[in-house]
């Protein structure tokens, strides 16, 4: 047994190199040990299951056309990932999923907790362990966010998940607002309250996705933000990004859910949704 404070609930045999190996990952990736030991366990008993996917609940144009309760609750979410995005039934707010934690970004701006039972008809999540981190520490403006992240991918027919933390200058958000069911995306988004933070750290969570794609989730990259204390955040609009570490995973599988509800199993779901969604996300 190591005498470390660390592991004084575990028992590891680990010898020391490893778990010198262990503190620094933790530390490059902002989460204690024990966490990181956690996730690599999650991710273990997973990929005994058949690999690490990114893991949509529903497609998203269901979403799209107003389809706001399903019955996929977050424990169930959970069992595919501990990083993402999405929304709650009834549109009631912007999703983020980090280290396996839950935050509800409601139409206030300000964070909510989250239990397990709670229900969503469209989340999109994955067991992050990205394979790539980049330092960067030059001023990017909202243009040249995107052109950076489009600099750090390889290829655009693939699914990454991006997770960026670090220092903004600017990030503009909104959080879409609680809606009734079956009033169509764009009309549920017409007026969502946008937030404006200064000079603040944070995180950004996301997705990058292939718009042949586009029926199954927002195409290019979608984004969630939260400030540091996580205490406030949504959907990300632009940033402008003074300092940051960005870890990028390609995920080589898609797991789609399928909801087993009336409304999902009688929906029209055959039309072109891309300048609806498109609409919707900006």
């Amino acid at each position: 047994m190591i005498n470390n404070p660390v592991f004084s609930k575990l028992e590891l045999n680990l010898p020391q190199d490893q778990l010198n190996r262990l503190t620094i990952l933790a530390e490059r990736m902002g989460v204690s040990v024990i966490d990181l030991i956690k996730q690599a366990l999650r991710r273990f008993l997973f990929n005994e299951k058949g690999g690490n996917a990114v893991f949509i609940s529903a497609p998203i144009i269901a979403l799209v056309d107003g389809f706001y309760v399903e019955d996929t609750t977050m424990a169930r979410i959970k069992e595919h990932g501990d990083f993402g995005l999405g929304t709650f039934n009834y549109l009631d707010g912007e999703m983020v999923i980090l280290d396996g934690n839950v935050y509800q970004i409601r139409s206030d701006g300000d964070v909510y907790s989250v239990k397990d039972d709670e229900q969503s008809p469209f989340a999109c999540v994955t067991f992050f362990s990205p394979d790539t981190f980049d330092a960067i520490e030059e001023n990017h403006t909202p243009k040249e966010f995107y052109n950076l992240l489009n600099t750090l991918i390889p290829s655009e027919n693939m699914l990454y998940a991006i997770r960026i933390d670090g220092a903004f200058s600017h990030v503009r958000t909104r959080a879409v607002l609680r809606s009734e069911n079956y009033k169509p995306l764009v009309e549920a988004t017409k007026n969502q309250p946008v937030f404006d933070f200064y000079d603040v750290q944070g995180c950004l969570a996301g997705f990058y996705t292939p718009r042949f794609m586009e029926s199954l989730n927002a195409p290019g990259y979608h984004m969630h933000f939260l400030t540091e204390d996580r205490r406030h955040g949504g959907h990300l609009i632009e940033c402008t990004l003074k300092s940051a570490r960005i870890g990028i995973q390609h995920v080589p599988k898609l797991d789609v859910g399928l909801p087993i509800t009336l409304d999902f199993l009688t929906a029209d779901l055959t039309r072109d949704i891309g300048k609806d969604l498109d609409k919707a996300e900006k």
